[in-house]
């Protein structure tokens, strides 16, 4: 005789099926900008695309990808040289330098900007001290331009290079030793079988860091904009704003997605292929005792990096502050602070929840369509806050002036805009923007829990949100709380995305400190530069002490 299957208690399925649905909003919600921004694209005319073409399309791709190759060697040469020096080699200062060198992490690339600027350009203190000692004129002289190309080249460099650092040091931190010592036996100097060797088995971690940096350089507005440079990021807020020209915004916005989307694809691939090059270490190579000038040379190079992003900004920044007239216990500074807080708390609750969804229904109901949608989720990271911004801004804006139209003409009631300019709008771009964060601190967390334990819930009665509630959470809660920092932090930093979407009268410390830059008062725009730095040392703080406790 035989037997029907079991009926699945209807309890489990709805509860399942509701995961599902909510991870597939999330999912959408994602991707809205992307649809957004391609179908704004398309819609337009293409003379529009023929105008950009024949004006600024070339300028804004040469510099693009100057800027892209620059800070892709920097962060490569200065990432990787660090990262083995502090790995194979013994020096003083090493164990200080080791976690120091992950700092400059902290800082916006566009506070740097702002300090150096103050140090280095013309009326600075390094120029003008030159002038007073040797008593030259403005034109008796040469000084390299910071605001240049290449120096916001040198400042994306700074901030950006303990990508490569963290992931390269990890990569080495995992080879044996046995392959270093085989080269050194064969004849190799230590710098050859440093290049020959230890390099390329640490290649797809290094190309993940440095593609991690390509990434951010593209999204990076603050920095060119202060600097001059007409890059994507720039022009698009240009066309939005300056020149009011949507379609050209969207375009533009669409290319810079293309771009993103690829190293998106590269970055993904490389850290794939990372997986197979790990290696359990087989044994631990003594550090090469270094002696002479080779030693101080050592501690200079891993110096370098710490003195020209920590201490130098902290300390412009700082003799700025102190001379300014900012009070940041004023009325006005208080109201940015307290939006630039609700901002990063309600969007990080709001990430960290969409993280947690995505990432259950990933885990508790595997298959292609979780797979999908936490794709989706990650592929924010790689876009620019502008593109995002646009993204949102045309479908939003589009729906309100819509239903504008509809109760006009229906009920002679105007219901205005109700979505574009709002919070919620915003922060649904900051969570689009940062939720690939929360997904890998969910996933990192939810990797150490057995599947046993799942199973076992099952069996005692609980369902999705049960499990979820009752088991998952209570043991995620250390992961979800870093998820939820990092995004606070990020969020305070954001700009371009800030500056397009954020309802009227609604700045925040970023846009405060923009704003009085933008205007020559850099002064000023230390104030706000340096809360801002200070609250991004928070989880930098939290990734040296792991630095710490995984030293070899």
């Amino acid at each position: 005789m035989n037997r029907c299957p079991p009926l699945r208690p209807t309890s489990r399925i709805l509860t399942e099926r509701t995961l599902t649905v909510l991870a597939c909003l999330v999912a959408l919600v994602c991707a809205l900008p992307y649809g957004g921004v391609v179908v704004a694209a398309l819609a337009e005319s293409s003379d529009t695309l023929a105008h950009l073409a024949d004006t600024v399309l070339g300028r804004y791709i040469g510099t693009t990808l100057v800027l892209v190759v620059l800070v892709a060697l920097g962060t490569f040469a200065l990432g990787t040289g660090a990262a083995w020096l502090v790995i194979m080699t013994e020096f003083p200062g090493r164990r200080i330098l080791e976690i120091a060198l992950v700092i400059p992490l902290a800082f916006p690339a566009y506070v740097l900007a702002y300090a150096y600027t103050h140090l280095l350009d013309h009326p600075g203190i390094v120029q003008s001290t030159l002038r007073d000692i040797t008593g030259w004129g403005p034109r008796d002289y040469w000084f390299p331009e910071i605001r240049s190309l290449g120096g916001a080249a040198a400042m994306l460099v700074l901030v950006f290079y303990p990508y490569v650092y963290l992931l390269s040091r990890a990569a080495f931190v995992g080879q044996s030793a046995t392959t270093f010592y085989a080269a050194r036996a064969l004849g190799r100097s230590p710098i050859s079988a440093f290049l020959t060797v230890s390099l390329p088995m640490a290649r797809p971690a290094i190309a993940a860091g440095v593609l991690l940096a390509t990434m951010e350089t593209i999204a990076d507005f603050g920095t060119v904009s202060y600097f001059g440079i007409q890059t994507f990021a720039t022009g698009i807020y240009t066309s939005w704003f300056s020149m009011a020209d949507r379609a050209a915004a969207a375009q533009l916005a669409l290319g810079l997605l293309s771009f993103a989307l690829l190293l998106s694809f590269l970055e993904r691939s490389s850290r794939g292929r990372a997986r197979y090059h790990g290696g359990k270490r087989k044994e631990v190579m003594a550090r090469m005792q270094l002696t002479g000038g080779v030693k101080w040379l050592t501690v200079g190079l891993c110096v370098i990096p710490v003195l020209f992003g920590v201490v130098i900004p902290v300390v412009a920044l700082l003799s700025m502050a102190i001379g300014s007239e900012q009070d940041l216990f004023s009325r006005r500074y208080i109201a940015f602070t307290r939006n630039s807080f609700t901002l990063a708390v309600v969007a990080a609750g709001v990430t960290v929840a969409a993280a947690v969804l995505l990432g259950s229904f990933n885990r508790m109901v595997p298959g292609r369509l979780s797979q999908g949608t936490v794709y989706v989720g990650r592929i924010g990271y790689a876009v620019p806050g502008g593109v995002i911004a646009v993204g949102l801004m045309v479908p939003f804006a589009a729906f309100d002036n819509a239903l504008d139209a509809w109760m006009r003409q229906t009920f002679d009631i105007s219901t205005g805009l109700l979505f574009t300019g709002s919070i919620w709008v915003l922060v649904g771009a900051y969570m689009i923007r940062f939720l690939a964060a929360a997904i890998g601190a969910f996933e990192g967390g939810i990797s150490a829990v057995s599947t046993n334990i799942d199973a076992a819930s099952r069996v005692l009665g609980q369902g999705v949100w049960g499990t979820l509630r009752r088991v998952h959470l209570p043991l995620l809660t250390p992961s979800l709380l870093t998820a939820a920092l990092i995004v606070f932090v990020d969020v305070m930093k954001e700009l371009p995305a800030t500056l397009i979407m954020r309802p009227f009268n609604f700045d925040t410390l970023a846009v405060q400190a923009h704003r009085l830059a933008a205007d020559e008062r850099l002064e000023g725009a230390a104030v706000p530069s340096l809360v801002i730095a200070a609250i991004g040392l928070i989880p930098v703080i939290l990734l040296c002490r792991q630095v710490a406790l995984r030293r070899r």
